[in-house]
């Protein structure tokens, strides 16, 4: 396993651009992905970043660090692996399949963490080739954080693996709980706090550069805009979120919770306005 330890992040820009650069790559048959590991060995969780943090995603200070927060801060280290010759396939295109996250400890504005971030399986799916990315938060060496991220890459042929599978089979009935709003400008938001300025979050015409007719909500803004409604009212030292992405919430837009509540944590369902077309699918426990 090779270990890349980042000490100073690029920026977000040249991040992006990194990934745009990709776009050249043309792999041959990928058997596996290389075992990469990249490690922000010192990460201070800043206060100031969870708050924004916590606005932009509709949580309470009530709620401490958000379960997710830790996401972005192990987010560009994906970024980085994605704009090297190491990674076989173009960044731009890429579409988010599912994410999980387990908080193991609380981890509280202040504490230092190690982050990582190494590269995981592949999976065979009708659609091109899957892929996971396997991130952790380590404090004073232990685990307090882990994330799943699969990912596909379309178009890809003799894709290699096991079949992909859902996670998710409960198929308890949902009601509709809340109503939230995601406004025109929430990528932009999202992205400022998130570093994740991918062009089809920003608005209509960069989104429709890359062949979309509007700009898109980030799956991962849109998963803690479900939690920060499902998650207690208070801190927890532990929990578990499990999201399947469907379809794209094109901004602007009025989004419809649909939950069914279980012991310590629910199944639920970003969907439409209307409740008939689902944007994810969830279940978290806590």
């Amino acid at each position: 396993m090779k270990i890349i330890e980042v000490n100073k992040l690029p920026s977000a820009i040249s991040l992006n651009l990194g990934a745009l650069r990709s776009s050249s790559k043309r792999p041959g048959v990928v058997e596996a992905l290389p075992e990469i590991t990249y490690v922000r060995p010192r990460v201070v969780v800043d206060g100031k970043q969870v708050a924004a943090y916590a606005k932009v995603c509709g949580f309470s200070k009530a709620h401490g660090v958000p379960m997710l927060y830790p996401h972005m801060e192990a987010f560009p280290l994906a970024m980085m692996l994605f704009g090297t010759k190491a990674f076989p396939w173009p960044a731009m295109g890429l579409v988010h399949l599912g994410n999980s996250a387990r908080l193991l400890k609380r981890i509280n504005v202040g504490d230092e963490l190690r982050i990582e971030m190494r590269t995981g399986e592949l999976y065979a799916h009708d659609k091109g080739q899957v892929f996971t990315l396997h991130a952790r938060a380590l404090r004073a060496g232990d685990v307090v954080w882990e994330s799943t991220w699969t990912l596909l890459r379309m178009g890809v042929r003799n894709p290699k693996g096991a079949p992909y599978t859902s996670a998710l089979v409960d198929d308890s009935p949902l009601s509709h709980q809340a109503d939230f709003y995601a406004g025109a400008g929430i990528g932009r938001a999202y992205g400022r706090v998130s570093g994740d300025i991918n062009p089809i979050h920003l608005s209509a015409i960069t989104a429709k550069f890359l062949g979309f007719r509007k700009a898109i909500a980030h799956g991962m803004w849109t998963k803690a805009r479900a939690l920060a409604t499902l998650m207690p009212r208070e801190d927890v030292d532990h929990a578990e979120v499990i999201v399947e992405f469907k379809t794209p919430l094109f901004l602007p837009a009025r989004a419809s919770l649909w939950v069914a509540r279980q012991e310590s944590g629910a199944l639920f369902e970003v969907r439409n306005a209307k409740g008939d077309k689902p944007h994810l699918r969830g279940r978290v426990t806590y």
